[in-house]
């Protein structure tokens, strides 16, 4: 890997809207092309952010020799054949969460990335926050005791509009794989994989998924109590409990700024971590930092628990009468 790695959008959309934004205080990296559906977006999006190269397919962009590392932001169920398509080009992989739109492709993948020993990476940022990095540090210090249970909510409230992608289910749409990826991650990041998933929840009339509270259990009595939604705004706040003390991570949990350290029989301690730039520049240094070692896998988000997330949300939207599918043609056009 040379010391300036060249990057590329798949999907021009809201979120690589403001991502891209951050490779200004990244360093030694540069966004060199941009794919769409539509040449004639992939263009604008190109010329707003002084990017070279536009191609209007993505399968143009996979064949781009001038990029090492491609960041792929499209709808859920089109990131499975996507990524396969790059891995077999040989291009590294920043993929969006939820990194696809089942588990099986998200196996399919993850298999495929092993294989070839190309490094692959879920977009979690939230695991890159320094407030987050701080709050794992003291949790592996023993500032709570042990940890037994944690509380996140994530919620926005949308009008319901069936032409919408958050409410399209061929889309990935509902509230499970746009919100409630970030407080299963969070909770999966904390505790490890449980052994139980229990949901309820609503569905809206296109059959996605309106909300979901989630019970996640594990063996030894620890638990998860998880909120997401699309029809209510929640307070977006996680909690991590312990046997000495609990920490408080400040809303929204999934970009935070502070946390707050209550120990017992101790005053709290408010800490806090900025982000820098608008809080996508971590996982970006990441996926650098990972290129230039060689590495094949993030030890901060690895592909072990992209597949444990993954894994919960299937069941937890199953239980809701939700069944999700890639998108086999996403490379077509």
């Amino acid at each position: 890997m040379s010391d300036e790695i060249r990057w590329g959008v798949v999907g021009p959309g809201r979120i690589a809207e403001n991502l891209v934004r951050d490779f200004a205080v990244v360093e030694g990296a540069r966004l060199v092309a941009v794919a769409s559906r539509s040449q004639a977006r992939a263009e604008d999006f190109a010329r707003r952010h002084g990017i070279e190269r536009a191609h209007g397919s993505y399968r143009a962009v996979l064949d781009d020799p001038g990029v090492d590392v491609l960041y792929v932001a499209t709808p859920h169920p089109q990131h499975h054949a996507v990524a396969l398509g790059a891995l077999a080009a040989g291009k590294a992989l920043l993929v969006e969460k939820s990194f696809t739109a089942t588990l099986a492709g998200a196996r399919e993948v993850v298999d495929r990335a092993r294989a070839s020993g190309t490094f692959v990476m879920e977009a979690m940022w939230t695991r890159f926050q320094p407030a987050v990095v701080r709050m794992r540090e003291l949790i592996a210090d023993g500032a709570i005791g042990d940890v037994r249970a944690v509380q996140a909510d994530l919620g926005v409230q949308r009008a319901y509009d069936p032409a919408d992608r958050l409410f399209a289910l061929s889309l990935g749409g509902g509230a499970l794989l746009d919100l409630g990826v970030y407080v299963v991650n969070f909770a999966q990041m904390v505790l490890g994989t449980p052994e139980s998933v229990t949901a309820v929840g609503s569905r809206f009339d296109s059959g996605v998924d309106a909300e979901a509270g989630l019970l996640l259990g594990w063996a030894d009595g620890r638990n998860a109590t998880l909120t997401t939604s699309l029809r209510n705004a929640l307070p977006g706040q996680a909690r991590v409990f312990g046997t000495a003390g609990w920490i408080d991570v400040l809303p929204r949990f999934h970009h935070p700024d502070t946390i707050v350290l209550h120990r017992a029989g101790a005053e709290p301690e408010t800490i806090t971590r900025p982000h820098t730039g608008g809080g996508y520049a971590h996982e970006l240094d990441e996926v650098n930092a990972c290129l230039r070692a060689g590495a094949t896998e993030s030890p901060v988000m690895p592909l072990a628990d992209t597949l444990a997330v993954q894994e919960v949300l299937e069941r937890a939207a199953q239980q809701l009468g939700v069944v999700h599918r890639e998108d086999p043609g996403a490379l077509g056009g």
